[in-house]
């Protein structure tokens, strides 16, 4: 399985997060909070229309992350 990043994942797609990238560390502590964790399966369910921010689901709740926060969030497709 190829890793790619949240951002990248298609509408729809599901996908289990491997692991939070170096990028994430101004903001590590709150993506943790809200539940992005490695192990995590996680759905972008839509984007904005100018693509920015992402609406994603995931532990059973919705949840808008900005493009930068989802590029630093490592993810492979689930089967």
């Amino acid at each position: 399985m190829s890793e790619l990043t949240l951002d990248k994942l298609p509408l729809g797609q599901k996908a289990v997060i491997t692991s939070l990238l170096p990028e994430s560390q101004q903001f590590r502590c709150r993506l943790l909070a809200m539940g992005v964790t490695p192990g995590s399966e996680v759905t972008v369910i839509r984007t904005a229309p100018l693509g920015d921010p992402l609406e994603i689901r995931t532990r059973g709740y919705y949840l808008c992350l900005r493009r930068k926060e989802a590029q630093a969030i490592s993810v492979v497709k689930a089967p």
